[in-house]
């Protein structure tokens, strides 16, 4: 049964079954989050648009973790994902951030994992107050949020007029830098 208050969970899931396990664990009354992105896939004799795993081979579940075996019991889950031998929950703000960046409807990807860098806030549009790494790619401004448990991280594309630094934080130094730089 959905309970809001069980804390989420990373699952590794068989390759190219998140979407199979995502439905199965839903039939069984759970609440999986399985973040999807749109790519465009090239075949010999086409080019076709379809929705893909932000994080390839994981997906989230939020259930109580005395009652887990349901979960385990899954076909195509192979673990849970965790330190030491002992799950780990994810962060309620990690997982609310990439329901945010979902919802905003901005282009997103998957991302590789940054831990250091410039710590920024979005101000403005659909995703103000979320916060996270900054950098550039290219001609763009990116916001990377990470999900540290399973060291991948998304990004999504904001305009510069859109984000400022966030003062106190353990990058906010380097965020003050590299706005610095970038700006001029």
């Amino acid at each position: 049964m959905i309970n809001k208050t069980h804390p989420w969970f990373a699952l590794t899931v068989k390759p190219r079954h998140e979407k199979n396990v995502a439905r199965m664990l839903q039939n069984k009354q759970l609440e999986p989050f399985l973040p999807l992105y749109r790519a465009r896939q090239r075949w010999t004799d086409r080019i076709k648009t379809v929705d893909l795993p932000l994080f390839p081979g994981y997906l989230f579940c939020r259930f109580d973790f005395t009652h887990r075996l349901p979960v385990l019991q899954t076909p195509g889950v192979t673990s849970l994902v965790g330190f030491a031998q002992a799950p780990t929950p994810v962060s309620d703000a990690e997982i609310a951030g990439i329901q945010a960046i979902l919802a905003s409807g901005l282009p997103a990807q998957p991302w590789p994992y940054v831990r250091a860098g410039q710590w920024v806030r979005i101000e403005q549009g659909a995703l103000a107050g979320l916060e996270g790494t900054l950098i550039r790619e290219k001609d763009s401004l990116r916001v990377v949020v990470s999900v540290e448990l399973l060291r991948r991280a998304v990004a999504v594309e904001i305009d510069r007029e859109m984000i400022c630094a966030v003062q106190g934080a353990a990058h906010a130094s380097v965020a003050h830098l590299y706005l610095t730089k970038t700006a001029s």
